[in-house]
């Protein structure tokens, strides 16, 4: 068996969880995404099959505030969802790491959300 590379490592166990992890109106599910530049975020209701809201370091309100690959553009990008779900009228969500690691980016805007008022 050949061994994978390190996107397709992440593409396995992104779709493994997705087995489980199912967004509904109750609880949508937050689902991030990163690159190498910058980092996304949306809610979105998988039954509807629609984006409730979504925020990234390309955002309008995010676009001047400067390098987007770091941990400082992955708070502001955490705060910014949090207000646009809280807008929307989501309080709890399911998170979706995107098969990536608990840790850096990922960690940093999952609890500058939580901090901002969204549940999970």
């Amino acid at each position: 068996m050949a061994k994978l590379t390190k996107t397709e490592a992440r593409r396995r166990r992104h779709r493994r969880v997705r087995r489980k992890v199912h967004g509904v109106a109750e609880f949508p599910r937050l689902c991030v995404f990163r690159s190498s530049k910058h980092i996304y975020a949306q809610i979105i209701d998988d039954d509807q099959g629609i984006t409730l809201a979504a925020a990234s370091t390309l955002s309008a309100e995010l676009k001047d505030a400067g390098y987007g690959g770091n941990v400082e553009a992955s708070k502001r990008v955490g705060a910014l969802i949090a207000s646009k779900a809280v807008e929307a009228g989501v309080r709890q969500v399911v998170f979706d790491r995107g098969g990536y690691a608990y840790h850096g980016r990922v960690k940093a805007l999952a609890e500058t959300a939580r901090k901002n008022g969204l549940e999970f």
